[in-house]
């Protein structure tokens, strides 16, 4: 059974959330919530939260995988470069923590979910909200995408495993 955490990064508020495979094809949300740091932070001490709270979710709950939401072409360069540095951050952590990582683009993620993608933030929710079975939608948007983003790379693992293996490659 693989746990698996998701993420979506973020300098103020990075969601994740951890899920793992039932028996039947259904998932579980392990534990979800949101990294936060305070806007009056400077950004090597924000970084540096982020990080040592990241440390302290892989302590706890021992994800088997990481699933990280890439970095989607925004329109405020600042903010751009901030989630870089934040997704940087996370990647770090996870490396050390000697766990595989997967980036998954927003489209991918919704074409998992919901078989379209193009899906808007509300079907996204509800689509983790029913996957899970939660009794109400993740909140803030940032843990509810991190949790479909986990979800996103559960079904990616379940599929690889039904296909044959390739012969060839080095």
């Amino acid at each position: 059974m693989t746990r698996i955490l998701g993420l979506d990064p973020g300098t103020a508020i990075t969601g994740y959330g951890i899920v793992e495979p039932r028996g039947d094809g259904s998932y579980r949300a392990v534990a979800y919530g949101a990294l936060r740091t305070p806007a009056g932070w400077p950004l090597p001490r924000r970084l540096l939260a982020l990080y040592t709270q990241l440390q302290a979710v892989l302590a706890e709950h021992r994800p088997q995988a990481v699933a990280v939401e890439s970095l989607f072409v925004q329109r405020n360069l600042r903010s751009a470069l901030s989630v870089g540095q934040a997704r940087g951050v996370l990647l770090l952590a996870a490396a050390q923590a000697d766990l595989p990582v997967a980036e998954y683009t927003p489209t991918a993620v919704k074409q998992a979910l919901t078989g379209y993608g193009g899906a808007d933030k509300q079907q996204m929710q509800r689509m983790v909200q029913m996957l899970l079975g939660l009794e109400q939608r993740p909140r803030p948007d940032d843990v509810a995408d991190a949790l479909a983003v986990a979800l996103c790379h559960a079904q990616h693992l379940a599929w690889t495993r039904h296909l044959p293996p390739q012969e060839g490659r080095a």
